[in-house]
């Protein structure tokens, strides 16, 4: 957010149209022959073929946790007015598609900006808990889930991120659907289970853990056993997830793309799975 008198220094400095029509063009020119296309032989390295974006669209009717917006736009500068658009956001960290930092459930964790960026770009398994969840709205995500997909699919990879896919992606348009709050304004969607949760810490050298729920804990928890045994330990959470249902079960790779943001407990995030 723009300190006093920021709105009007930006708006004098950016009025200059000599700079946008001198200087400015010949920047923008520049970068659109040098940067569009990358050199064919920093292509032919990718070793992926195919790009599956994993983010839900943020608007202000996603469904949230606490029941309001997760974000507010406001347009503080106009092409037509202004010469440029801008708008002023005011975002609920934990809204969306988002990353929740070890500091979001401890008392001195990492916050988001200090998670080491190499941890954001790592092995991805995904657990198929479709059919369980389908049955029962409280479903979590057992021990016993993760031994039959390491009888199907392999070991999980070391630094991996595993994600619970439970379909419920596919309710988001659906604010009643996806929460599944009742009457008592309680909460009903799948997560993880705090067993499941500790195996992945010790029995494994798991790094992130992704849901495509609103959180890492099934609706009703009322402890979030599942945060506090996770996130203190340094380990990183998503939640929100889009589109489990488009990636293998093994041999994807997730990137992580999280805002850098000074003493942030989580944000938004761009993920992407490389196939």
């Amino acid at each position: 957010m723009c300190l006093p008198g920021c709105e009007e220094a930006v708006r004098a400095a950016l009025t200059r149209r000599g700079f946008f029509r001198g200087a400015g063009a010949s920047a923008a020119a520049t970068f659109a022959a040098t940067a569009v296309a990358p050199p064919p032989a920093l292509a032919q390295e990718r070793s992926f073929r195919r790009v599956i974006d994993l983010t839900h669209t943020m608007s202000p009717d996603f469904p949230t946790f606490f029941g309001v917006p997760g974000i507010e736009m406001q347009k503080q500068f106009d092409l037509k007015r202004d010469g440029f658009n801008l708008y002023w956001w005011r975002i609920v960290e934990h809204a969306g598609t988002h990353l929740d930092a070890p500091i979001h459930f401890s008392e001195n964790g990492a916050t988001a900006d200090r998670i080491d960026a190499a941890s954001f770009v790592v092995p991805l398994a995904v657990v198929d808990v479709t059919e369980q969840a389908a049955k029962n709205t409280d479903y979590q995500m057992t021990r016993g889930d993760l031994a039959a997909y390491e009888t199907k699919h392999g070991r999980i990879p070391d630094n991996a991120c595993v994600a619970m896919h439970s379909g419920w992606a596919r309710y988001v348009a659906d604010s009643a659907k996806f929460t599944g709050k009742d009457a008592a304004g309680s909460f009903h969607f799948p997560g993880v289970s705090p067993d499941a949760a500790q195996w992945l810490m010790t029995e494994r050298k798991v790094i992130g853990l992704a849901v495509d729920t609103l959180s890492l804990d099934h609706g009703a928890s009322k402890d979030f056993k599942t945060h506090y045994t996770w996130l203190p330990s340094g380990r990183w959470g998503l939640e929100n997830v889009a589109a489990l249902d488009l990636v293998p079960p093994s041999g994807a790779t997730l990137v992580v793309g999280a805002a850098k943001v000074k003493d942030a407990t989580g944000g938004p995030v761009r993920l992407i799975a490389l196939i």
